[in-house]
């Protein structure tokens, strides 16, 4: 372990984060700072488990799962039934993502054919008005 420290401005930089943000971790428990008055201070363990907390909401993980799953380690310091616990995770959230990527497919083909729609019904229009007939009410797109 390194005795290095850390203030919260240099971590908010390394990790391209608010120091607000720090301290919301900090409040849900991810984080433990030790204090110097009243500047926190913040240890290798802090920088580690920040860098987790990353890489965990960039997974789109709640902090509940990353606590969760951090503090598994930090209370056995064996990692096996950690990295089982984060495999589930892992399935878990991939089932998701492909469940809501599933339905942006569905959606962009739905886009796809009232654009389609919409131009057909414009141009039909443009080319009646250009025969000399105007245009006409009625609905744009049809159920």
């Amino acid at each position: 372990m390194s005795d290095t420290t850390y203030s919260i401005t240099d971590l908010a930089r390394e990790f391209g984060l608010t120091t607000r943000a720090i301290r919301f971790y900090e409040d849900h428990g991810l984080l433990a700072p030790k204090r110097a008055g009243r500047t926190r201070v913040y240890g290798h363990r802090d920088r580690v488990r920040l860098k987790l907390t990353v890489r965990g909401k960039r997974l789109g993980f709640s902090l509940v799962q990353i606590r969760e799953l951090i503090d598994m380690y930090d209370s056995t310091g064996d990692d096996q039934a950690q990295l089982e616990r984060f495999l589930e995770v892992l399935d878990k959230r991939r089932s998701i993502l492909k469940q809501q990527r599933e339905d942006i497919e569905a959606v962009l083909g739905e886009i796809d054919a009232f654009e389609k729609q919409c131009r057909d019904l414009l141009a039909r229009k443009r080319e009646k008005s250009g025969a000399g007939g105007g245009p006409k009410r009625g609905s744009l797109v049809k159920a």
